[in-house]
């Protein structure tokens, strides 16, 4: 199976694989492999079956047909510990370290060394440090984890990973919590590792980051196998090519729109806002039909403004005025008044996943589906129908659970909830982490057509391309506070990631 080169040597290879729920196939024969010491990207919309073909290769789903080889073997893989004694390792989004043990316990745990029952810790800790200065992953294995920025807790999983001499280590959304400096970070170590022959299956749904590192990218749509992109092949990798794979059509350029700043009626005013070890002094203004953009690094206290503004979190000092009168501390009153807010966190805080669309959406205003305090299901069942349509959700069945959509539809159900209540001023909160680009350009039609409608939006985002795709004007927080304005001309997404770390031009 091994090319002369061994760089063209298969590792892991995925032949006709097929996988149903329920009478659903979700894997179509799907054909997919993986070289050694390469970083191949799997990417897809939401439900395109990535997760499900990553969940088989790591022994969580049993496939129903088709053949899994590493190394020209047929292997079978039924649980993660055939998937690891294949040499596969798994870094998840969600972090699972335990922060009062330091590096080496935390990579030896369940693989410690013993000598008479006693735990030979010098040993163990020498262990893991050659194995850090093996791939220089710049850590020391006596270090607390407590100690570690979010960035070096990623690369003690990887070492987990590396442990168990794992030459296939598959990443799901690596970066998703990681600012710009910790991301590069990120990458030097991945590129690091495929140098010294270990494989690396990446997914994310932040396509720059996928075609800058990729040496190849497979795409899935629908269940199906629909392209391979080879950056050594002619014509390289080419991410027009590559967007219209996955969504199985060319989107428009969205390109960026010249920034402006608006006359029209003020709906939000912020004066000197404090929030103590969060944001300082933050003075600001959102007028009707505006999208105002926060931009800044992981850290800068975007959300907790959100938050505070929509009366989630408290405050230390200032005023907000809504409509130019004081702006209530509750929730319930904000959202009868015409306030919508969406949270970074849709999971924990936008949606009952066990309830249906037409339950979730009625949370937020039951008076729009009853009368005299009675649920008309005939409402109900209609409002949410206008929603999916609206929003382009499917499939468009109202009773249907909003934990079985893909991340991308649930985020569009979170969104769609909040048009259909008419919001004169929407807070949003990263809206697209995680969406594939399909359910991006729909959410950012949704809200820009909520703008266009009258609403006055305040977007925070920490990709800096969305702000100048959607935003009309843009504000940038470090360290809790506003360091710069855009208000004329083109963004410049230079000028805009440099105001955010605190670099001049």
């Amino acid at each position: 199976m091994a090319d002369e080169n061994n760089s063209k040597q298969i590792l892991l290879k995925c032949s006709k694989i097929v996988k149903e729920f329920s009478g659903n196939r979700v894997l179509d024969n799907v054909d997919f492999d993986i070289r050694v010491g390469e970083v191949h990207s799997l990417c897809g919309e939401n439900g395109a079956g990535k997760s499900t073909l990553i969940k088989i290769i790591s022994g969580i789903y049993p496939k129903d047909e088709g053949t899994i080889y590493i190394k020209g073997k047929p292997v079978d893989i039924h649980s993660r510990q055939d998937s690891t004694e294949n040499g596969i390792a798994v870094v998840y989004q969600e972090l699972s370290i335990m922060t009062t043990l330091t590096v080496a316990q935390n990579i030896m745990a369940g693989k410690e060394l013993t000598k008479f029952g006693f735990l030979q810790e010098k040993q163990m800790n020498q262990k893991v440090q050659e194995l850090i200065d093996k791939y220089d992953l710049g850590l020391e294995a006596t270090r607390m984890v407590a100690e570690l920025s979010t960035a070096e807790r990623q690369v003690v999983e990887i070492l987990k990973a590396l442990i168990t001499d794992a030459s296939l280590i598959i990443m799901d959304e690596p970066t998703a919590s990681l600012s710009y400096k910790e991301s590069e970070a990120l990458f030097k170590i991945i590129r690091s590792l495929r140098d010294k022959g270990v494989s690396i299956l990446y997914i994310s749904h932040r396509l720059d980051e996928v075609y800058m590192l990729s040496d190849r990218i497979t795409v899935l749509r629908d269940g199906k196998l629909v392209g391979v992109f080879d950056r050594e092949e002619e014509g390289g990798i080419k991410p027009d090519q590559v967007i219209q794979a996955m969504v199985g059509k060319s989107l428009s350029s969205g390109r960026e729109k010249e920034l402006c700043a608006s006359e029209a009626d003020v709906v939000l005013e912020v004066q000197r806002l404090c929030r103590r070890g969060y944001f300082n002094n933050i003075s600001l203004q959102v007028r009707k039909g505006e999208i105002l953009g926060i931009g800044g690094l992981v850290g800068a206290g975007r959300t907790e403004l959100l938050r505070s503004i929509f009366g989630v979190d408290p405050v230390t000092s200032g005023s907000v005025s809504y409509l130019g009168k004081p702006l209530s501390r509750s929730i319930r009153k904000n959202i009868k008044n015409g306030i919508g807010f969406i949270s970074e966190d849709r999971r924990s805080e936008g949606f009952v996943p066990q309830l249906s669309v037409e339950k979730n959406l009625e949370m937020i205003d039951f008076g729009a589906v009853s009368r005299f305090g009675i649920l008309s299901g005939r409402r109900e069942r209609a409002r949410a129908r206008q929603m999916m349509e609206a929003v382009n959700l499917h499939p468009a069945d109202p009773k249907y659970k909003v934990a079985n959509f893909s991340g991308g539809n649930q985020q569009k159900i979170v969104v769609g909830k909040w048009f259909m209540h008419n919001c004169r001023l929407l807070l949003v909160d990263e809206p697209t982490v995680g969406v594939d680009v399909g359910a991006k350009a729909e959410i950012y039609r949704i809200i820009e057509e909520m703008a266009a409608k009258g609403a006055a939006v305040i977007l925070v985002s920490s990709d800096n391309e969305e702000l100048a795709r959607v935003a009309t004007r843009i504000l940038i927080m470090r360290r809790g506070n506003i360091v710069g304005e855009f208000n004329s001309g083109m963004p410049d997404r230079q000028r805009i990631a440099m105001t955010a770390s605190g670099l001049q031009m």
